[in-house]
């Protein structure tokens, strides 16, 4: 099967995995080969696609549109599915068969084209909120799944090395490596959460009006997951003159309408965006990362 995978994949991949690797020069091999063994017809690829995986739509032996998601190891491929199964369909994208194959996942063809991000803001976040509030349900019985602990934690060593190595990062850094641990130390719940959110993950669908798709899910306080939703259209914000003023009604409105705690949900906020601006400057995002850095210094 010859196909180009889109450029967005490729310089995401390149992030994540700077010394490389051979899952890309793999992939044709084993697109083919999950085609093939699932009996399924390529109609095309998906562009601009995922950050993180090649997504194919397809249609099934039967006729049925579909897509058909390949992602590397480091991708956790294995814990979307789990999450995708213990879900149901349920506010998120529903699978079609348990397992097709080494990282891939075929699931039903939502419009990939047409997600929450394209209505007007106001309305965008409260369908968003919508969906997020279905995914919010107890974990399955002696699941695996990675915790917010345990993920925060290897996030918060990466952040402190880079503060040590860039002085002018660290009273953030300092700032958010502290909410974290006012934070984790009481969690209020611990429900299964999605653990990528924002408006562009929830696409239209036929069964449902929205549906939530690519988790790399995490047990944890919903506030966690609602953070990354506070800071969606960051360059909208940083923008406007009153960015900093609408950050915080967002965060108050965000969590009077899903029941969170504000201040936890500012925290959770706080921590996220410093994360991901630190993550942006040492892979070279600039001004990625400027944006990020400027947002979370709001909060």
């Amino acid at each position: 099967m010859a196909f180009t995978p889109p450029q967005r994949l490729v310089r995401a991949l390149a992030e994540t995995a700077p010394d490389g690797d051979d899952w890309l020069e793999r992939l044709p091999e084993l697109a083919q080969q999950v085609v093939a063994r699932a009996g399924l017809t390529v109609e095309r690829v998906q562009v601009p696609g995922g950050r993180s995986s090649l997504v194919l739509l397809v249609r099934t032996s039967e006729g049925v549109p579909a897509a058909l998601k390949l992602a590397p190891e480091r991708a956790r491929p294995g814990s979307e599915r789990a999450a995708l199964a213990h879900w149901g369909g349920r506010g998120a994208v529903q699978l079609l068969e348990a397992d097709v194959g080494e990282g891939a996942l075929l699931e039903e063809r939502l419009h990939p084209d047409v997600s929450v991000r394209s209505l007007p803001e106001a309305k965008a976040l409260l369908e968003a909120a919508g969906t997020l509030r279905r995914l919010w349900v107890a974990p399955p019985e002696g699941h695996g799944f990675e915790t917010v602990e345990e993920r925060t934690a290897r996030q918060a060593r990466a952040m402190r090395a880079d503060a040590d190595a860039d002085a002018e990062l660290a009273p953030l850094v300092d700032a958010a490596l502290g909410a974290r641990e006012e934070l984790l130390a009481a969690p209020p719940e611990q429900v299964l959460l999605h653990g990528t959110f924002r408006q562009s993950k929830v696409l239209a669908g036929d069964r449902m009006p929205w549906l939530a798709v690519g988790p790399d899910p995490v047990v944890g306080e919903m506030a966690f997951d609602l953070a990354r939703l506070v800071r969606d259209r960051v360059e909208d914000l940083i923008a406007s003159p009153s960015g900093a003023a609408i950050t915080h009604r967002r965060i108050k409105r965000l969590a009077e309408s899903l029941e969170v705690d504000q201040e936890r949900l500012r925290g959770w906020t706080l921590f996220r965006a410093v994360e991901s601006g630190v993550r942006a400057r040492r892979v070279g995002r600039v001004k990625d990362s400027e944006l990020l850095l400027e947002f979370a210094d709001w909060l």
